[in-house]
């Protein structure tokens, strides 16, 4: 056990002084859970083998699975990438920073147990002032992948990254609630055509408008078995994103899915289960009996986005054993959604 040490941060002008405190806790090989615009990172010195370990165990995460190397400055990724293509140009001026992640051989600086021994390495730069300023003033690339136990639901207040890491972990920046809500978009540059390994925030329609032809892994979508594919980013092999409560997905045509739910929320009761359903606005009053939240609306699944993995996280505080969550379409930003749902399911269900 370690003390974890709670530091609060204006994430508009995070105070030097207590980034100061976390930055040398990273320098001296500490972990430290900050703030992204996507989800809680916990981060080590990406450069530091033994740090990166620790990464590992305070999670209890698979060392076959790779970290995301966040740097502060753009210049940095032609120090970690022992190549960086003239695509990888194009989309970091668009892009960076932001929630895109970019996959290329790795340079020898950086160790295996940063990139899980792959040849590749994940690079991103956040636009969060907080993670910005700790990178920065750390002066080295931090590694960090979100600051939760393996296989739960990304964190995406301070309050998640407590209940999962305190005493496990140096440092905890609590800058407020994060942006997105789900992890970067992954896209594999190795491949020819570019692939999105993981989709989030950057849609793969926003890929394609810049760089023409983008292919889509079939993990991406989460309908193959994880376990069946080599990781070559985060969040591709395993189970995923999973609260306590069991998950069953519903997809289809919206009225298909409502009267299935409400089929099988009926069936759960009858076997004295405690039901929880995840619904979005415009469905919400058609269970009228059953724990209702609702995670956003259709109109904009920005907002489901932003708000799924508190929704799990609620549903475990009150204490049900399945959650019945309505699927959502799987264009834009719907994939990622769909594709963090499917991987957290133990069941899917097609209408």
């Amino acid at each position: 056990m370690v003390k974890t040490l709670v530091l609060k941060v204006s994430p508009v002008q995070p105070e030097p002084e207590k980034i100061k405190i976390a930055a040398q806790t990273i320098r001296d090989g500490g972990l430290v859970a900050f703030p992204t615009e996507t989800v809680y990172g916990l981060g080590a010195n990406a450069l530091d083998e033994r740090a990166v370990l620790r990464i590992f165990q305070a999670k209890n995460r698979p060392t076959d699975n790779p970290l995301i190397v966040h740097i502060a400055n753009k210049e940095d990724v032609y120090l970690l990438a022992e190549t960086v293509p003239s695509k990888a140009e194009i989309l970091i001026d668009r892009f960076w920073p932001g929630p895109l992640t970019l996959l290329m051989p790795k340079s020898e600086l950086v160790p295996a147990a940063t990139t899980a021994g792959l040849a590749t390495v994940a690079i991103r730069m956040p636009s969060h002032p907080i993670a910005r300023a700790l990178i920065a003033e750390a002066d080295v690339p931090i590694a960090a992948p979100s600051a939760n136990l393996a296989g739960k639901p990304s964190p995406t207040t301070a309050q998640h990254v407590w209940d999962d890491l305190s005493g496990k972990i140096e440092v905890l920046i609590d800058g407020g609630e994060v942006g997105f809500g789900v992890e970067s978009t992954v896209l594999d540059l190795t491949a020819d055509p570019p692939t999105v390994l993981r989709p989030g925030p950057v849609t793969v329609g926003e890929l394609r408008q810049i760089l023409g032809r983008v292919e889509v892994h079939p993990i991406a979508t989460a309908e193959i078995p994880a376990e069946a594919v080599i990781a070559r980013a985060p969040g591709m092999k395993y189970r995923h994103y999973a609260p306590s409560a069991e998950v069953v997905v519903v997809e289809g045509p919206l009225p298909r899915v409502v009267g299935k739910i409400q089929e099988l929320w009926q069936e759960y009761q009858r076997e004295g289960k405690r039901v929880g359903v995840m619904a979005t606005e415009e469905t919400a009053g058609e269970y009228q009996s059953a724990i209702v939240k609702v995670v956003g609306t259709r109109r904009n699944l920005r907002t489901v986005a932003k708000n799924l993995f508190q929704t799990f996280r609620d549903f475990d505080r009150e204490g049900v054993d399945v959650i019945l969550a309505e699927g959502v379409e799987i264009s834009g930003i719907g994939l990622a959604i769909m594709n963090r749902l499917r991987k957290a399911a133990v069941r899917v269900i097609k209408v």
